[in-house]
């Protein structure tokens, strides 16, 4: 009587997906794109005067070298990362429907669930790799460029470089898990649509349409059911209190989709038949994805009543109280950089009073027709200080704040600083609202 066939070790399949993987030329190319370009750009972008001041952290590339791989991080979550797992992830199980080498692979593997297990990981392996090599070269381009000094947080709080290594290091880190779900996302479209393109156009597609959403002034709770917010809520780990909710919040959400999309995409690979040679994919495709439909109402639904937040979540307490605290924190650097005397935040006692549209509509939502004037008290003094800021609040809560004077106070000048002439800080800053926070009224 003839012994059973055992199926082969998962741990062998997996090695021999992950050589496979990376044999692939077009693999190759991007394992050593992700390991040079982002270097060879943020030190370029440093050395420029003119800074990408309209992406996050941008306008302190030249400052510090920290700012880099936030910059590189930024873009990473809008075009890279999506276009990475589509390439990884999304060819993973078509390229085998391309070469008609499924009856040859399931022979010797002899286990289609071990098959999906390795292929996954192995891709999920490649992807890891490439994710480091964009932290790694950003942040070693932009030490190279710029050194290694204190970074400026989100709230204008000063980061020491070894806070700012550990905080940009755990962003980079929170971004897997959007990643994931995107891959996820790629196996099933490549399970689904076979040598069909489109899957490997999903996690592009998809992750195209999420960040279109995450600009639409949508609720709270449906922009945080996206798993695309964990692509931006690492900006709160550079407030001081971080913070942490939304980016846990996204970071579940993501997680979520990731399990769920990979036990879809198992679901249909063990049930294919592949016997059949002419197989292009599952014909019953809407009702695959039915389950992160489900998912996303749901998510949708626990946020909406697990969180105080209500509607855009940015109201004029959070606006006013955000602004304050930036305005207090880069006061204290400006006087620094002016070598004036020191003061506290508790000594300046920053408030700020908001409007939006002069006051003809109700203040909250986003818009470019916010308007606030900041007041301050100095120490021995007892004129009140005040000056004005246009504020441009985008729909993810995140804010720009331009100086209207008067101009000796946020006017633009330069400032002579370590890493050279700078422009006056409480000029232009970017900054927050923490759309799940409860509103304070003392802001």
């Amino acid at each position: 009587m003839t012994a059973p066939t055992r199926p082969v070790p998962l741990a062998r399949i997996y090695r021999f997906e992950l050589v496979k993987l990376f044999a692939a030329w077009r693999i190759r190319l991007l394992v050593l794109a992700c390991w040079l370009a982002p270097a060879v750009f943020v030190a370029a972008v440093g050395e420029q005067s003119s800074l990408p001041v309209d992406t996050l952290f941008g306008r302190w590339m030249n400052a510090t070298g920290w700012a880099g791989p936030l910059v590189m991080l930024g873009f990473a979550g809008t075009y890279a990362l999506p276009l990475l797992t589509s390439v990884v992830a999304g060819d993973v199980f078509a390229a085998e429907d391309r070469l008609g080498t499924w009856r040859h692979l399931l022979v010797a593997v002899r286990s289609t669930g071990r098959l999906f297990a390795a292929k996954a990981l192995a891709s999920l392996t490649v992807l890891l790799v490439l994710v480091a090599g964009m932290a790694v070269s950003a942040t070693a381009g932009g030490l190279l460029t710029a050194g290694n000094r204190a970074l400026v947080g989100f709230d204008g709080h000063l980061l020491t470089p070894g806070d700012a290594a550990a905080t940009v290091l755990l962003a980079w880190v929170s971004v897997l898990a959007p990643t994931l779900a995107l891959a996820a996302i790629g196996l099933l479209g490549s399970v689904l649509w076979g040598r069909s393109p489109m899957g490997l156009l999903l996690p592009a597609v998809v992750a195209l349409a999420m960040a279109l959403a995450q600009l639409l002034p949508l609720p709270v709770a449906v922009r945080l059911a996206l798993p695309s917010y964990a692509f931006i809520a690492w900006n709160g780990l550079f407030t001081d209190p971080a913070q942490l909710g939304p980016l846990l919040v996204a970071v579940g959400v993501s997680l979520a989709w990731a399990v769920a999309a990979t036990a879809l995409a198992y679901r249909q690979f063990v049930r294919r038949d592949f016997t059949n040679a002419a197989h292009d994919g599952t014909g019953r495709r809407a009702l695959a994805a039915l389950p992160l439909v489900v998912l996303f109402g749901a998510t949708a639904g626990i946020v909406a009543v697990a969180t105080p937040a209500l509607g855009s979540g940015i109201t004029q307490d959070k606006v006013q109280q955000s602004v304050a605290t930036a305005f207090a924190h880069l006061y204290r650097l400006q006087a620094a950089q002016l070598h004036r005397p020191d003061v506290t935040e508790a000594q300046l006692a920053a408030t700020a009073a908001c409007t939006k549209g002069d006051g003809l509509v109700a203040p909250e939502g986003p818009g470019n027709d916010w308007r606030c004037v900041v007041t301050w008290h100095l120490p021995g003094l007892t004129a009140t200080g005040s000056a004005i800021y246009q504020l441009d609040v985008t729909a993810d809560g995140r804010y720009v704040a331009d100086g209207d004077g008067p101009k000796e106070v946020n006017g633009y000048f330069q400032v002579r600083t370590p890493a050279g002439d700078q422009p006056n800080p409480l000029w232009q800053f970017d900054a927050d609202v923490d759309l799940l926070a409860s509103a304070n009224p003392k802001g």
